[in-house]
């Protein structure tokens, strides 16, 4: 039989904050909103959570219905629940952040989305919601995890080189790194595979040619090993 709550439930939403990187700056995805609230505004992607799923199913889906984002690193990063974040009524969001290795993935505006583009994570347009706080926490949060976690080879192609590894973790910390330090340190955690292979179609020297090793990795850290820059 039907039940009456005492007290009111507020709405239930998620919002993904998806980063790129294309060789020079860190980049966040924004969709452009076709209903109101803030039509025409730029924000993350996200909406409600259906009864009938997870928040990580519903994460997933909305990425895939507003961005055709599908099959990428995602991971549960906050609760924002400031009282009047939406116009609408009371809404509790629990944002995600996802990586993705920005050419492969190309993206489309669907449902709810007039349009989907990447941005400069230092150079976004104004947000709706509380997405701008959203987006800031999400940028801490990769800050830090990089240092602890190889998160960041899910930002590059299956192949690269040292020098754009390298130029990632200076990105993503906003700081340089010593070349001969990086490079010692990152080779010493036996993380890597040297490919047969080199650079093609470039102007300076072709350069060596990585593979992150994924199951060397989880095979290390099953036996206790830490990986830190």
């Amino acid at each position: 039989m039907p039940y009456c709550y005492a007290y009111a439930r507020p709405a239930l939403t998620v919002d993904c904050v998806v980063f790129g990187y294309d060789a020079e700056a860190l980049q966040v995805l924004l969709i452009q909103r076709d209903l109101e609230p803030f039509i025409g505004k730029w924000a993350l992607p996200g909406g409600f959570v259906r009864v009938e799923e997870t928040l990580d199913d519903a994460a997933r889906r909305e990425l895939r219905e507003e961005t055709g984002l599908a099959d990428l690193y995602l991971e549960q990063l906050y609760t924002f629940g400031a009282l009047a974040r939406d116009p609408r009524e009371r809404v509790v969001s629990v944002a995600y952040y996802a990586l993705v290795e920005l050419f492969s993935h190309p993206v489309r505006a669907a449902t709810d989305a007039r349009d989907a583009a990447w941005f400069p994570v230092a150079d976004t347009p104004p947000l709706a919601f509380d997405h701008a706080d959203i987006l800031a926490v999400a940028h801490a949060r990769l800050r830090g995890k990089v240092r602890y976690q190889p998160i960041g080879f899910e930002l590059l192609p299956e192949k690269f080189t040292l020098t754009q590894l390298q130029r990632l973790y200076e990105t993503i910390l906003d700081q340089p790194l010593d070349k001969r330090n990086f490079r010692k340190k990152i080779l010493g955690m036996g993380l890597l595979v040297e490919l047969d292979e080199v650079e093609q179609d470039v102007a300076h020297r072709a350069a060596r040619l990585y593979r992150f090793d994924a199951a060397t990795y989880r095979r290390l850290c099953e036996r206790g090993f830490n990986f830190e820059l």
